[in-house]
């Protein structure tokens, strides 16, 4: 049995557009459960932006405190890199997030899912979360890598 969940994003069309506009589209299998916090897919027309692993901190390289405050500063960096893209959130289609404590997270879920709206909306792409021994800077508690795809306005190409 599936559970039953509205669906927050548009269904894909021929050709990766959503049925609204130039964001992408969640893919969902029929009869799969609808995930919560993240898609299993995601289809998309356009210019790809790819962020590299981005991290907590601020433009002068201080990290924010705490775990939460680097989930903050991460997405917040990545919503600034979008913009400076042409993109916005909405225009994700995949994030990978790097963690070196699992149990940090999943402690941390509310706060985490508080920091990610405040961030990026309620906008879930495919995510895909992996635990590592640690990240290039000893400081860093999480880093994330980005995928947008920015297609043209609808009815414009």
């Amino acid at each position: 049995m599936t559970a039953s969940r509205p669906n927050l994003f548009p269904s894909a069309e021929p050709g990766g557009r959503s049925a609204r506009d130039d964001r992408p589209a969640v893919l969902q299998p029929p009869g799969w459960t609808v995930p919560k916090g993240y898609a299993n897919g995601m289809t998309a027309e356009g210019r790809l932006l790819v962020t590299g692993g981005i991290v907590g901190w601020d433009e002068e390289g201080r990290f924010a405190d705490g775990f939460v405050g680097q989930v903050r500063q991460t997405l917040l960096n990545i919503r600034t890199i979008l913009a400076s893209g042409g993109a916005e959130p909405h225009h994700l289609v995949r994030l990978t997030w790097y963690v070196v404590d699992i149990e940090e997270y999943l402690g941390s879920l509310k706060e985490v899912g508080r920091a990610y709206r405040e961030a990026i909306g309620a906008h879930y792409p495919a995510m895909a979360l992996v635990q590592v021994v640690r990240l290039v800077e000893r400081a860093a508690r999480v880093e994330i890598e980005a995928t947008a795809v920015v297609g043209p306005p609808r009815g414009k190409g």
